[in-house]
């Protein structure tokens, strides 16, 4: 399954759609590569690219939300200093011989919990946003 940043997705914000974009391509480019049976090898970039992501993306998304007044701002910068925790201790974890099933697994879950992020919770800001 490929994910996509559709219409109802999208923030209305540039930034925050563009990161989002890049996040589901990177996504997508790491689930092609376990397809044809190299997700080991790219799994390192993927890491990377993950690690720098939620520092960029997370802070951009506090500064809207900060700027805006969001409601909703405490309880999304709660969960965004906990996932960033979650998936630091995740890669950790990871041998430097290279990832396991059980970690490439483990990365995956936490890959899905941020696109459900994106897709119920940015939403919500989403729809501030446009009222505000």
């Amino acid at each position: 399954m490929k994910y996509e940043l559709t219409k109802e997705l999208e923030t209305g914000n540039s930034i925050i759609d563009r990161e989002h974009r890049e996040l589901f391509q990177a996504v997508n480019q790491l689930m092609d590569s376990c397809g044809y049976g190299k997700g080991r090898a790219a799994m390192e970039p993927a890491i990377k690219f993950l690690l720098d992501y939620v520092d960029k993306h997370f802070a951009h998304e506090e500064q809207l939300q900060q700027a805006s007044g969001y409601p909703g701002m405490m309880a999304h910068k709660t969960f965004h200093r906990q996932y960033t925790q979650g998936l630091r201790e995740a890669v950790a974890a990871i041998p430097a011989g290279g990832p396991s099933i059980s970690d490439l697994a483990n990365l995956n879950r936490y890959v899905t919990t941020l696109i459900t992020h994106i897709k119920i919770e940015d939403k919500k800001l989403s729809a501030f946003l446009k009222q505000a």
